[in-house]
């Protein structure tokens, strides 16, 4: 029993639910477990597409809940909650995330043949639960969080249903919050014909897996009143985000822990799956060098080992292996009939479509690769090995950066293309951030392909957008255009020429990751120039990878802390650091917005009229 030991070091602690929902105050409190309900603010809005998988979908919006809910508190009240918990459950079924109906027809859709790749109805599905726990603790008034993260999956097999049913079922009213449209605790449990797993976690909290995760990571005999915890194991402010439960959280030796628990503590799959990863990139980077994605997506015929042997020139053996490897990594389905891409693989991983990466994975299979097998002589003091092909911060000056310089043509357009499905994830986000009605003209600076600008003139139809960049970059804007559509569209033109030098006068300029190359003194030169080009009443948009205590365990950046570690040139800036600097080049008014895909959008005034 874990469970009695857990309520113990609980006892004196401010345990708080970030979470509305009745069922997991259900499961919570008829466990014994004393805790307040503060359910989260954050809006959940995370790309599914860019989610590692269905269950780190699940994990990322429990921690995002969690920790929007524990900086509220702690900004609201004199004591500091020392837990915080917060949970998110989804349904998956073919390679799909299944949230709550928003309607009586998507909860039908849902349920229902239709489409049959996402079908409920006479299948099994996964429901997955994220859980985030953080630990909390003041210092020098400053906010300190240890975010430990899990999940977990259960198997579940609905009937065949008939429409009867399934009206019936829709019309009661009850799917209309719960994720895939169901709720097995009630009504729906007459549509599900067997359950392998947590049945709690399909109800919404996985109580028994709970326990467990938190009995190891809390110190044992740890019973004080809370708000005055020590920090999380290193001290450090903003803490760690980590889906290891076993981390030396208390510092206690781990033969002194072992004793004080059921069983021998949980592996550390959060650890061997960093060991493991750079296998899992080497072999997607691969099969999207040789064209399998390609191969396999766009409502293809599933394909055997032997066929797409014979497609791609590898041996039978070796195809056997690499597909079951990607149907093991998620992007794969393997079925009877063969191999197939999932959805967000064949978008994402296949040359064709606008949200294509596989220009990005051809960079990072080349120079990236190249530059991190060199990481231990950059280390020592070696001159960072320059891989101006990824697209990040690593030159010291943008028109170095810029691979349209590069001599072979190959390596520029798959430049172009990285950048362009990079901003292709970033640009929606971007162009919502701010309303720019008031701004009737903008240039989007070394703009690329115009994915920014296309959206940006998209949600702001009265916004003229001009996109200046190298005459290398406009001449090859014809490849990235929507399918169709050979043109740009009427609100976007493009211009060749050096931003650097010279730009249209425009009521707002846009500059996205250009700063991070730069140190302090050349970076407050371009964002002063800048400034000098703003009509009265103008301004200028930035865009960077926002790095801080609220960002530092989204994806974006992750990315930018690693890329650093082969870069040459000053930090990543944080979103205060741009702030502050901006103000610096003499813009009067500047705001600061973050998004949930760890991106900092400035708007700052650039003349009399301000905003």
């Amino acid at each position: 029993m874990v469970l009695l030991p857990v309520l113990g070091k609980l006892q004196h602690k401010r345990v708080v639910l970030a979470s509305a929902s009745p069922r997991r105050r259900e499961i919570l409190s008829n466990a014994g477990l004393r805790f307040e309900v503060v359910p989260s603010r954050f809006r959940e809005t995370l790309d599914k597409a860019a989610a590692p998988g269905p269950a780190g979908y699940a994990e990322d919006t429990a921690r995002h809940k969690a920790l929007e809910v524990a900086r509220r508190l702690h900004q609201k009240d004199l004591r500091t909650p020392d837990i915080v918990i917060g949970a998110d459950t989804i349904v998956a079924v073919g390679g799909l995330i299944l949230e709550k109906p928003v309607d009586k027809q998507d909860a039908y859709r849902m349920l229902s043949r239709r489409p049959p790749s996402c079908r409920l109805s006479g299948k099994e599905h996964s429901v997955f639960t994220g859980v985030a726990v953080v630990f909390c603790s003041c210092q020098d008034g400053r906010l300190v969080t240890d975010v430990r993260t899990f999940h977990e999956e259960t198997r579940v097999t609905f009937s065949e249903l008939s429409e009867e049913l399934l009206w019936e079922y829709i019309h009661s009213g009850e799917p209309m919050d719960k994720a895939g449209g169901y709720g097995i605790q009630a009504l729906g449990g007459m549509l599900v014909e067997s359950v392998r797993g947590d049945f709690l976690n399909v109800v919404g909290f996985p109580l028994n897996r709970f326990c467990k995760q938190l009995a190891w990571a809390l110190p044992a005999g740890d019973g004080e009143p809370g708000g005055q915890r020590d920090a999380p194991h290193g001290g450090e402010p903003g803490g760690q985000s980590s889906s290891e439960p076993g981390g030396q959280h208390s510092g206690e030796p781990s033969g002194q822990r072992d004793a004080q628990h059921d069983g021998p503590p949980p592996p550390p799959d959060h650890l061997l799956q960093l060991l493991d990863g750079f296998k899992a990139s080497k072999a997607v980077l691969t099969a999207c060098r040789l064209g399998l994605f390609d191969l396999l997506s766009g409502g293809a015929a599933p394909l055997s080992a032997t066929q797409v042997a014979d497609s791609l020139v590898v041996s039978p053996e070796a195809a056997a292996r690499l597909l079951d490897a990607l149907a093991a990594l998620g992007l794969l389905t393997r079925s009877d009939g063969g191999y197939s891409a999932r959805e967000a693989t064949g978008r994402h991983l296949a040359s064709r479509g606008p949200g294509s990466l596989r220009g990005l994975a051809l960079l990072l299979d080349g120079p990236a690769w190249d530059a991190f097998s060199r990481l231990e002589a950059t280390l020592r003091g070696a001159r960072p090995p320059l891989a101006p092909g990824i697209p990040s911060a690593l030159a010291l000056d943008p028109r170095e950066q810029d691979l349209v310089t590069h001599t072979d043509p190959e390596t520029r357009l798959r430049f172009l293309a990285a950048e362009h499905g990079r901003s292709w994830l970033t640009a929606r986000r971007v162009a919502a951030t701010f309303d720019l009605s008031r701004f009737s003209s903008a240039c989007h600076l070394g703009g690329g392909t115009g994915v920014l600008a296309r959206e940006l003139a998209r949600r702001h139809p009265g916004l003229r957008v001009t996109v200046l960049d190298l005459p290398g970059v406009v001449d090859r804007v014809p490849r990235f255009q929507p399918a169709g559509d050979p043109h740009p569209d009427p609100g976007v033109s493009f211009v060749a020429g050096d931003w650097l030098q010279a730009s249209p006068r425009v009521d707002l300029q846009v500059l996205s990751w250009a700063l991070p190359t730069l140190p302090p003194s050349p970076a407050l030169g371009l964002l002063g120039r800048l400034r000098e080009r703003c009509p009265p009443g103008g301004g200028l948009l930035l865009v960077e990878t926002a790095l801080d205590e609220d960002s530092w365990g989204s994806p974006g950046a992750v990315s930018s802390l690693l890329d650093q570690l082969v870069a040459s040139g000053d930090p990543t800036r944080s979103p205060r650091d741009l702030k502050a600097l901006l103000r610096a080049a003499g813009f009067e008014d500047v705001r600061l917005e973050t998004t949930d895909g760890g991106l900092a959008v400035l708007l700052a005034t650039g003349g009399t009229g301000g905003l």
